[in-house]
């Protein structure tokens, strides 16, 4: 059993800068990860890449991908983004650039999409799919009961104390999840509640909690009210973010106090690439990255095992007397 927790570094492994409104998406990112992968084994860390359609046909990724899965360094799981994943049904004028979410589109043609990239990349990878995070992190029933459908170990889309509703996909569909209730730690899901449950879908909640204390909070929130501004409430993720190291150590000094068994870190594969992201321009922007992500695991490196989702789901079946689908 467990002696230290689990450190999950998650990447959304996705086309390059795609907050921009580009129709004409690029890969380049893919010849980027390697000296990412390179630090994280220097220190035993393991890396769940969360792949999506347009890397999952990229030549250098898919190499990367493999290779990677034959040395157990890490694993590929799936992320998709229904604006582009085939098959392409338009639901808006401009898909790509409402970034429509899988959860905007009816049931068939959600069905349809999930299919064809999980098939994709169990193809392209010759293992099985059992690790997800939903891309612009919407999930709905129906999205769960695919993921139990298609014998998904993991999901790892919730971002606990972040509300999404208002952010939009589809301008006439129902907004992103909101996820302010839920739970911190992981948990075996209902799969039409979403919350905790008797399913076999393990949920590992991103590393993510409020910024201030709920006194503090609320007087803040007291005082955009009189300021008529409607704000919400500040959150710290474990996620680099430029000139934000300190808090990702104390958020995780913080999230380990709690007793709780893992931590989870994400960033975007982009995000490892000048240019490839709003925050990480320069290739100064891109050093001073390393930099953090060196020290970060440092200070993490004696306090946490480097572990893939289905690792840690294994782990998590173990502990409830759950046999893994």
């Amino acid at each position: 059993m467990m002696t230290t927790p689990y450190f999950l570094i998650t990447i959304d492994t996705e086309g390059d800068n795609l907050w921009q409104n580009d129709h004409n998406i690029t890969t380049q990112n893919a010849q980027f990860l390697t000296r990412f992968q390179n630090l994280c084994e220097q220190y035993h860390f393991k890396v769940n890449y969360l792949t999506n359609y347009e890397m999952a046909k990229d030549h250098d990724f898919i190499q990367f991908g493999k290779d990677i899965i034959n040395r157990g360094t890490g694993e590929i799981g799936t992320h998709l983004h229904a604006w582009n994943n085939p098959p392409i049904h338009q639901i808006t004028d401009d898909d790509y650039t409402y970034k429509t979410y899988l959860i905007d589109y009816p049931d068939q043609q959600m069905k349809d999409k999930f299919d064809y990239l999980h098939k994709l990349l169990e193809d392209t990878f010759s293992t099985p799919m059992k690790t997800h995070r939903a891309g612009r992190w919407a999930l709905d029933k129906r999205y769960l009961h695919l993921l139990s459908e298609y014998n998904y170990w993991v999901d790892c889309s919730v971002t606990p104390c972040v509300n999404w509703s208002s952010t939009m996909g589809a301008p006439l569909g129902l907004g992103g999840t909101d996820y302010s209730t839920f739970p911190q730690q992981a948990y075996f899901m209902d799969l039409d509640t979403m919350q905790s449950g008797e399913s076999s879908l393990l949920q590992v909640p991103m590393s993510i909690r409020y910024k201030y204390t709920p006194t503090i909070q609320n007087l803040k929130n007291i005082l955009h009210k009189l300021q008529g501004k409607h704000k919400p409430n500040s959150t710290l993720w474990l996620r680099p973010k430029k000139n934000n190291l300190k808090q990702m150590m104390q958020l995780s000094q913080d999230v380990l106090n709690s007793g709780s068994d893992y931590l989870e870190f994400m960033l975007h594969s982009s995000e490892f690439m000048p240019s490839g992201s709003p925050t990480f321009r320069t290739h100064e922007d891109i050093e001073k990255l390393y930099q953090d992500l060196a020290q970060l695991f440092k200070f993490l490196s004696n306090k946490v095992t480097g572990a893939t989702l289905s690792e840690y789901y294994l782990y998590q079946c173990a502990l409830h007397n759950k046999t893994p689908t």
